[in-house]
């Protein structure tokens, strides 16, 4: 574990989290003229998720920060005139085209040592790539097929082989058609000034960690590596020369590290009242959201329907810089359907209310219906703030 040097500023807990709060785009004025694109250079990378009930995540990530942002132009932003591509860093994620030279790290461990032991057939990964240069961009299903006919994980030898070519950055995913991946070689997607592995590990690495610094405004050793999932020892290497600066905050118990440009300024403005993904880099790691907002909150997609405490896609309510309650949302026709809320006191009705209309307008609802409130005795003021 790294020892941190003599910390730059002394960081109470309020000020980490609003530090936390600016740096991730819900504190101050929203940047409209950057748009969708500008949230996406900002935060470094958006995760992408198979889930889909209000929306997509990747969707809500910009409307999270920006308002009712037209969900075409949300595709658009991110899919057209090479601005983005897909690769993993935190997960799946859409990251800005500017950082491929920064993932070269990635790609180089991929093609020494494959993660995964689906077996190719000789000549398959060659085709696949002749295809694509002969054809252009296409579908995993266009390409050949996805699947062979037995269990959902035999892919076929081109889905192998165009995955594996994306892994070692031959091929890059340009978009999702109906949620598919669209492949592309790397040498027309990519502009030719990023197109390149001239970074070497170590380079590759500082900037990532900058930039995660950047995007989290102050965060631990772990706050900061987990966000492109470099290994600890890998941050520890680099952050001395990364720009970020050693800090302590009151009641973290941990060394942390922020962006200097975080503590040049006191963090002020109009704070969103929005419903967050469980996939926004604000709260996606459980110890960091419990840690800053005091608010546990997990995932329960995954979890046996009789178990869960929230519901199925339950999505927290961020409100004057806190965590109020959270939501878990359906669609039936032009209605949203709150099935579960919950609520953090009686002060949380109107920003969840306030939050529940306005993603029903975003897409496209024109009532909301609550079936479930955990504080019985709120219900009546929550219907009654809906209108």
């Amino acid at each position: 574990m790294t020892t941190a040097p003599r910390p730059a500023a002394e960081l109470s807990a309020d000020e980490a989290r609003r530090i936390a709060l600016r740096a991730q785009g819900f504190l101050g004025a929203p940047d409209r003229r950057g748009g969708v694109r500008g949230v996406l250079r900002h935060l470094g990378q958006v995760q992408l998720d198979t889930i889909s009930v209000l929306a997509r995540s990747h969707e809500l990530i910009p409307y999270a920060r920006l308002g009712a942002v037209g969900r075409p132009a949300v595709e658009e932003a991110y899919w057209t005139e090479g601005h983005a591509f897909e690769y993993w860093s935190h997960a799946a994620c859409i990251l800005p085209v500017e950082e491929w030279p920064l993932f070269a790290f990635r790609r180089r461990a991929y093609r020494d040592r494959p993660h995964w032991g689906h077996e190719l057939s000789d000549g398959a990964y060659d085709a696949v790539i002749r295809q694509l240069r002969d054809e252009g961009p296409r579908t995993a299903t266009e390409l050949g097929g996805a699947k062979n006919k037995g269990e959902w994980w035999d892919w076929s030898d081109s889905k192998i082989a165009v995955e594996r070519a994306l892994m070692y950055g031959e091929v890059v995913v340009t978009e999702r058609r109906g949620w598919k991946r669209v492949y592309d070689l790397a040498e027309r997607a990519v502009p030719q000034a990023l197109l390149h592995d001239d970074l070497d590990d170590t380079e590759c690495l500082r900037r990532l960690v900058r930039q995660a610094g950047e995007a989290l405004g102050v965060g631990t050793r772990a706050d900061i590596a987990d966000y492109h999932r470099i290994k600890g020892e890998a941050f520890d290497a680099v952050v001395a020369d990364s720009g970020l600066v050693p800090v302590t905050v009151a009641g973290w118990g941990k060394p942390a590290w922020a962006d200097p440009a975080a503590l040049a300024s006191e963090p002020r403005g109009r704070h969103r009242t929005t419903l967050l993904s469980p996939f926004d880099s604000l709260i996606w790691e459980r110890a960091r959201t419990e840690r800053i907002f005091g608010f546990t909150h997990r995932l329960e997609a995954y979890v046996p329907k009789q178990k869960r405490v929230y519901g199925y896609f339950a999505m927290p309510v961020l409100s004057g810089g806190r965590l109020v309650g959270r939501v878990d949302p359906a669609r039936e026709g032009r209605t949203l359907v709150a099935r579960q809320v919950s609520l953090d006191g009686p002060k949380a009705v109107p920003a969840v209310a306030r939050a529940l209309r306005e993603a029903a307008e975003w897409v496209g609802c024109d009532a909301v219906a609550v079936e479930r409130v955990d504080s019985p005795e709120l219900a009546a003021e929550l219907v009654k703030s809906l209108g």
